[in-house]
């Protein structure tokens, strides 16, 4: 019984992001190939949600733990570009998919987050046997086997990585459209809804890369046309 409660303490006071290779869900399912599945910029007001599925070789798994990959949010704009390099380097395969903005207005911000979800997965050249996707919804009309994983960006070296490698590539998109658009203050806040990117919208209204259905493009874009 002692030992039991060592062992949970000790996986309490683990900080979230140092993964213990035995308990990771990729390497208990007795699959081959298991790929992680996560989305990026869903609370984002401007442009796609986009999404990456990668595959790694087990045999890689330790070598990027240490190198600390780990939840996206976690790390620096450095740290992730460094990471997804690394990602790509050892990687199975590692594909994006996204979904614009029109199709986020059009089918709501969840749906168009799975839709982006299952393009990245399709898009796979090997065809994984299990996915691991971050959080409680599942992907609709997925081929392959699925499984959920609350906070699995936290639970999962896969998933970690596809956090990654799709916020590296959504950022470098809002870096290359903040030259198109360089009123919104693109560059610093990826099209995240700032207090400069809020009084952008008030001053100019919204672009047409903007979510229309989130409540701050529909609120600038009435104030605008009320003019």
């Amino acid at each position: 019984m002692q030992e039991k409660a060592d062992t949970i303490k000790a996986a309490q006071q683990r900080p979230k992001w140092q993964f213990n290779l035995s308990e990771l869900p990729e390497l208990s399912c007795n699959q081959e190939l298991v790929a992680g599945v996560d989305e990026v910029g869903r609370g984002a007001l401007f442009g796609p949600v986009v999404a990456a599925a990668v595959i790694l070789p087990a045999s890689a798994f330790a070598e990027l733990a240490t190198a600390g990959v780990r939840d996206s949010k976690q790390l620096s704009g450095s740290r992730r570009l460094k990471l997804a390099s690394k990602i790509s380097a050892v990687a199975i395969d590692c594909q994006i998919g996204f979904a614009s903005a029109d199709e986020i207005d059009e089918i709501n911000i969840l749906q168009a987050s799975l839709r982006a979800m299952k393009r990245a997965v399709t898009k796979l050249n090997v065809q994984p046997a299990l996915c691991l996707v971050d959080g409680r919804q599942s992907i609709p009309d997925l081929a392959v086997p699925q499984m959920n994983l609350v906070r699995g960006d936290e639970r999962s070296l896969v998933i970690a990585a596809a956090s990654i490698v799709a916020k590296v590539w959504r950022d470098k998109l809002l870096l290359e459209l903040a030259t198109e658009y360089p009123v919104y203050d693109l560059t610093r806040n990826k099209g995240y809804g700032t207090a400069q990117h809020l009084l952008a919208l008030q001053q100019h209204g919204p672009s047409r890369l903007h979510r229309m259905s989130f409540s701050p493009c529909q609120k600038a874009f009435s104030r605008v046309t009320a003019k």
